[in-house]
């Protein structure tokens, strides 16, 4: 049985970089994932404990991105992350990309995180750290 929870992991400021951008002069739409990765990497390597272990290693199951407004140059973006569902294997992280001021919604949307094992690719268990983060 899952938990669910909307436990707030991360607030994450990025600054926009002018290689960002694409033909159309505002931030391409595979950047806003890279944004997403950017600020996941900042809250696990925050938490205490081991997220990441020879034995036990994260990877992206699924990912929705809704695109509200599109992001120009120059601009320091805000990324929040929460706990959406725990699950035994896995997690679901609800995310919004705002402008720094929060004022501006340019996404928001959710990517599920599966712990593997990386040996093997099978599901394992949530690690400890990831967890008592999320509680």
């Amino acid at each position: 049985m899952s938990e669910t929870t909307q436990r707030l992991l991360a607030r994450v400021p990025i600054t926009v970089r002018w290689r960002d951008l694409d033909a159309y002069n505002h931030v391409n739409n595979s950047t806003f994932l890279t944004y997403l990765e950017e600020a996941r990497l900042a809250w696990l390597t925050g938490i205490e404990g081991e997220w990441k272990t020879v034995e036990a290693s994260p990877v992206l199951a699924a990912s929705q991105v809704n695109f509200r407004e599109q992001i120009e140059w120059p601009a320091t973006i805000l990324v929040e992350l929460r706990c959406a569902k725990l699950g035994n294997t896995s997690m679901s992280i609800d995310h919004r990309i705002t402008s720094a001021d929060g004022s501006r919604l340019h996404s928001d949307g959710n990517v599920v995180m599966v712990w593997v094992n990386p040996a093997s690719g099978k599901p394992i268990p949530l690690p400890a750290a990831v967890r008592e983060a999320c509680a």
